[in-house]
């Protein structure tokens, strides 16, 4: 499993299923649009604080971000 991968493809998903750009979901992560876009496109690790942050926008507990569902083992 790629943890950094499995979390960029999760954030992707659960940011798109509430219909957010990526820049409206930066604004309501209070970070910046091409931080989202290095995450989601598996160029970037981040803190702690930060993925607390994107849950708290998804409005979903950050252990679903670190979930490898098929879905997306089929697509890595």
């Amino acid at each position: 499993m790629d943890i950094i991968k499995v979390f960029g493809t999760n954030v992707r998903k659960y940011r798109q299923a509430l219909g957010l750009s990526q820049e409206a979901f930066a604004d309501k992560c209070g970070l910046h649009r091409t931080y989202i876009s290095s995450i989601e496109c598996f160029r970037r690790s981040i803190s702690l604080e930060n993925i607390q942050r994107i849950a708290d926008a998804l409005d979903i507990e950050p252990y679903l971000l670190f979930i490898e569902n098929q879905e997306t083992k089929n697509h890595l």
